[in-house]
């Protein structure tokens, strides 16, 4: 059965919350040189300090910093002006110090919020607190064996905890895509989450609607697509409730999602969770920001994706929607305001670009797909009515695939917009002549069948025929 605690009308409503883990866009880890490279060939990537050799001194990464830091900026947190590591202690074969380097008592950012928007009304998430991390290595899983890749371990990571605040798997989907969004667009993380770079664990308990009081609180493991998110919420919200129908307990524990099966599955129990034993890291002195390094890095901060989309749409008149998918990455919205500046027909370029040149455009896309000139060219030849609407498509495919002008290509194409009245009238008395039916109908009274005339003659003169001149030409000879 299928809860939707969305509708008021359900007897229960979740109790979500998320801890985020975005690795940090570095070149080299957290705590030594060695390469963050995607895809690297396992164990090259590794040294003594990332492998926990005894002996060695992790030394830390400023990049890592300032990219926690305009995290925090991105979502209105409070920064600390100190804060310190400290070792959280377990065993697991990916992790090859035995403990993991991290901050506990004192994270470099507290509070903060994420906005989301579902089903046209907006809602602020809080955050409890974004602190930084080193990322464990990677387990291979084959058959009754398990390979290690240490390449990630060492990696910077920010985790980012939000409060309770989301009450459906809706919230919870519009939450992870705007913090994705957020982080990729500013550059602190590119967020690809089939490469975990972005993973996610769920924290989701169910009560009575109206009750104040939490309920049992089960933990959703390394969830690595916003996809899952959604179908892991929904199954164990439709699990804890069923129980309580029952009348049985919700248990706290761990669960993992089986991807195939569609269901959440039991790990362990809360209660044989291992108790991490935190304490200060001694080998790395606290972090002291003073008021000129977070300006310097509050100066590194590009505007937020939000905050763009609002610009284009007051200033370029995008629709909203249009607006969302312009402010996609950072390099098509980069590219957008190129091109809207090249051109003062505005409308035009809007509905070309979202058209026809987003449509060959990614977020990892770093080279234009045609030039800023040349696409305000096309813009300007349809805006002055030189050409028609698939003309100017078509121009921007050919133009990009040429590097030519877009004008000498419409000349040289015959594309360009037939406004001649001789010409035309050729066309229309060819029209009248080849379409006997259309004719006699518009005689008998029928106004509409001059339109079967005028697409006739659009058809002939491959749609560049202008359509005003052309109909005009047609009555007149219908008139006769």
């Amino acid at each position: 059965m299928r809860y939707n605690v969305a509708d008021e009308s359900c007897p229960y409503e979740a109790v979500i919350g998320l801890e985020v883990h975005a690795e940090l866009k570095t070149e080299s880890k957290i705590f030594c040189s060695c390469s963050t490279e995607f895809g690297a060939v396992p164990n090259t990537n590794v040294c003594p300090v990332c492998l926990g050799m005894p002996g060695t001194l992790p030394v830390l990464n400023r990049r890592a910093v300032d990219l926690a830091l305009m995290c925090g900026m991105a979502f209105g947190s409070m920064i600390n002006r100190e804060s310190h590591f400290d070792r959280k202690n377990y065993y697991y074969p990916d992790l090859p110090k035995g403990y993991q380097i991290t901050q506990y008592e004192t994270p470099i950012c507290e509070g903060g919020y994420v906005p989301i928007t579902v089903d046209g009304r907006e809602k602020l998430i809080e955050l409890t607190r974004i602190h930084i991390e080193e990322d464990a290595g990677k387990l291979i899983h084959r058959g009754e064996s398990t390979l290690i890749n240490y390449n990630r371990a060492g990696v910077p990571l920010v985790e980012i905890v939000s409060e309770p605040d989301m009450r459906t798997p809706e919230e919870a989907k519009a939450y992870l895509e705007s913090l994705r969004r957020t982080l990729s667009y500013i550059g602190v993380s590119d967020c690809k989450m089939n490469e975990g770079s972005l993973r996610c664990d769920v924290n989701i308990s169910v009560r009575r609607r109206g009750c104040s009081e939490f309920g049992v609180k089960c933990e959703i493991k390394n969830l690595n697509s916003i996809n899952y998110v959604g179908r892991a919420l929904e199954d164990e919200i439709d699990r804890q409730i069923l129980l309580l129908e029952k009348g049985e307990a919700v248990l706290s524990e761990t669960r993992r999602f089986n991807e195939d099966t569609g269901k959440t599955e039991h790990m362990r129990y809360k209660e044989e969770a291992i108790d991490y034993r935190y304490f200060a890291e001694p080998n790395i002195p606290p972090i002291y920001l003073t008021n000129a390094y977070i300006e310097a890095v509050e100066r590194q901060m590009p505007k937020l994706p939000r905050e763009v989309q609002r610009e284009f749409c007051e200033k370029f008149g995008v629709k909203e929607e249009d607006g969302y998918l312009l402010t996609e990455s950072r390099f098509i919205s980069d590219y957008f305001t190129a091109c809207a500046e090249a051109t003062e027909y505005k409308n035009q370029c809007v509905n070309l670009f979202v058209s026809d040149v987003l449509t060959h455009l990614d977020s990892d896309s770093s080279e234009y797909y045609i030039t800023p000139e040349n696409l305000a060219e096309v813009c300007a030849l349809f805006g002055e009515g030189r050409v028609v609407s698939g003309a100017a498509k078509k121009l921007i495919h050919l133009s990009a695939a040429l590097g030519e002008s877009p004008g000498l290509i419409a000349e040289r194409e015959k594309m360009l917009k037939i406004t001649d009245r001789d010409e035309l009238k050729i066309y229309a008395e060819n029209a009248v002549a080849s379409c006997e039916k259309a004719v006699a109908d518009y005689k008998k009274g029928k106004i509409t069948a001059a339109k079967q005339l005028l697409g006739f003659v659009m058809k002939e003169s491959g749609g560049r025929a202008d359509p005003l001149i052309t109909e005009e030409i047609i009555l007149d000879l219908l008139r006769l």
